[in-house]
């Protein structure tokens, strides 16, 4: 019973994996019995191992062979029988190599990394996400999960595809959705507005439910559905309605290429603005005490940050409290 249920579990096993265990014991089989029947010829079981490796590869370095009848039929018998399955061992090799290359490009490969990056949707704002993570995080892999595409739109290591629809459990498994550091959604460009955003939130609600802890970025074009995004779990959300309006409107009332300022503030081209909660040293002091200091380490304090309200450009004498963020521009 045993010897059947291991039988069973060795068929399961890879081809070429099978055919590796095969070759292995033909080389040690035939090895063993070279040096038993040609002591003088093979003194250990070494030299002859080492004899059937480089015959039944078809090597042959010559310096080691038969001599007596017996011994040159064991070298034809293994000639045969091991040069077919050294054959089939490397065939089945180079295509399970080509087999795992295309399943890579279709995306029907699974990914088995961690703390990996998830981009759902493809469209140019993903696009440029990939470009800002392999430039500022480029020891992180990402996932990149769409189901429009047919096969994979890089052919880098760290980015991996996965074709299917993002909101069903299996294909967020296949991206191994459990280990992911986290996930940023982006709105489908095929579909309406509204609609585009229920997709969102049902997506959010699958990755959710999978790993609660995963941090998610979504991005929402209807103001209606933001508080429906709250409850699903989203960490951050991007208002592209207001985001794209601010930005023009700035552009109306302000001097020209105020778009081209704001691409400027961009981790892409080296500065950037960030959030940093207030070190202990920092508290108590003015607004103009903290920027000065974080002024002399190349950093611009343009706002605090005080629960959920937001202070840009605070009165020089705002004092700083214990759990205060600060709005800093960096490079």
């Amino acid at each position: 019973m045993k010897i059947s249920k291991l039988w069973i579990q060795y068929l399961k096993w890879p081809l070429y994996l099978r055919i590796s265990i095969i070759v292995f014991m033909i080389i040690l089989t035939f090895g063993f019995t070279i040096s038993q029947l040609e002591p003088d010829q093979f003194p250990t079981p070494f030299e002859g191992i080492w004899w059937s490796l480089v015959t039944i590869s078809t090597v042959g370095y010559g310096d080691f062979a038969p001599k007596t009848v017996a011994g040159r039929i064991l070298g034809m018998v293994m000639i045969f029988i091991g040069a077919s399955f050294i054959t089939a061992y490397f065939s089945s090799l180079s295509a399970s190599t080509v087999k795992k290359q295309n399943a890579r490009i279709d995306g029907s490969l699974p990914f088995t990394g961690s703390q990996h990056v998830i981009i759902i949707g493809w469209n140019e704002k993903a696009n440029e996400l990939v470009k800002m993570l392999r430039k500022h995080r480029p020891f992180h892999s990402i996932v990149l999960i769409d189901s429009s595409l047919n096969s994979s739109p890089y052919l880098e290591e760290k980015i991996h595809f996965i074709k299917g629809e993002p909101a069903n459990d299996r294909i967020l498994e296949r991206a191994n959705i459990k280990e992911a550091q986290s996930v940023f959604i982006t709105a489908d460009q095929h579909k309406n507005e509204q609609y585009a955003d229920m997709q969102t939130i049902l997506i959010l609600l699958a990755v959710k439910g999978l790993n609660p802890s995963v941090y998610t970025v979504c991005e929402i074009l209807t103001e209606t559905q933001t508080n429906n995004a709250l409850r699903a779990g989203a960490d951050e959300m991007i208002k592209s309605y207001q985001l794209t309006s601010h930005v023009m409107i700035s552009s109306f009332l302000s001097p020209p290429q105020y778009s081209q300022i704001l691409m400027e503030l961009s981790p892409v081209n080296g500065t950037y603005t960030t959030l940093e909660r207030i070190q202990n040293e920092l508290v108590g002091l003015t607004f103009q005490e903290v920027h000065d200091q974080l002024f002399e380490c190349e950093k611009i304090l343009f706002g605090i940050k005080r629960g959920e309200e937001i202070v840009i450009n605070p009165p020089r004498h705002y004092i700083l409290l214990q759990d205060d963020e600060l709005l800093i521009i960096k490079s």
